[in-house]
């Protein structure tokens, strides 16, 4: 079990709190990671793509042309896929691109995102997020804590703390329930509340899975 840091937002050293080794220190799979990765973005996916198929495009009602003597292939419907304007064969139609994946792997994914921060020194604990929700005031606040860009990760949602973040194009700021692989690799570092380590420990678990 590690032993780390509280700073505030000066980085100064205000505490200490420990963290789980099975949480922050697991050993860290690229495949894991990837497959974890590639759920979320195709559970994310809108699939509202849709071509018309022959009985959705307009007209047809009429034969185009006469069946004999006219030297073409004969039509029933100018609405068939081999008429300019018919019909789209096999085209793409609305569909879910959401699959399951076993909640053991996302928790294990988690795990080593986690793992992964921390060992790249890219994880933080501070002893709290409050703000007075002016974006200007965040903004240099992290500047002089050294990051370009993170997630900021806090027990619960402080509005004003959220006021003042979303405006923030390199942060990303949401309660332990909203933490994900995805955003964690994305924006390459964290920085985590001191009351929010037990409940990440909590959500990590692999017994709850």
């Amino acid at each position: 079990m590690a032993v780390v840091n509280v700073l505030n937002w000066k980085k100064e050293k205000v505490g200490q709190v420990e963290l789980a080794a099975n949480v922050f220190e697991a050993p860290v799979k690229k495949e894991v990671l990837h497959n974890v990765v590639h759920w979320q973005l195709a559970s994310r996916r809108q699939g509202t793509h849709m071509t018309k198929t022959k009985g959705l495009v307009s007209g047809g009602g009429k034969k185009p042309f006469k069946q004999k003597g006219t030297g073409n292939a004969r039509q029933g419907s100018s609405r068939s896929p081999l008429m300019p304007g018919g019909g789209t064969m096999f085209g793409p139609q609305p569909r879910s691109y959401a699959y399951v994946l076993p909640k053991k792997v996302r928790r294990l994914g988690l795990s080593m995102a986690l793992s992964h921060l921390h060992s790249e020194g890219k994880l933080f604990v501070v002893d709290s997020m409050k703000s007075e929700g002016k974006t200007n005031e965040l903004q240099k606040r992290l500047k002089s804590f050294g990051l370009n860009k993170a997630v900021l990760i806090d027990a619960s949602v402080d509005e004003m703390f959220s006021r003042a973040s979303r405006n923030l194009e390199s942060f990303k700021y949401f309660p332990v329930e909203g933490l994900n692989v995805f955003d964690l690799l994305k924006y390459d570092a964290a920085i985590i509340t001191k009351d929010s380590v037990a409940k990440i420990i909590d959500r990590c678990s692999l017994e709850k899975a």
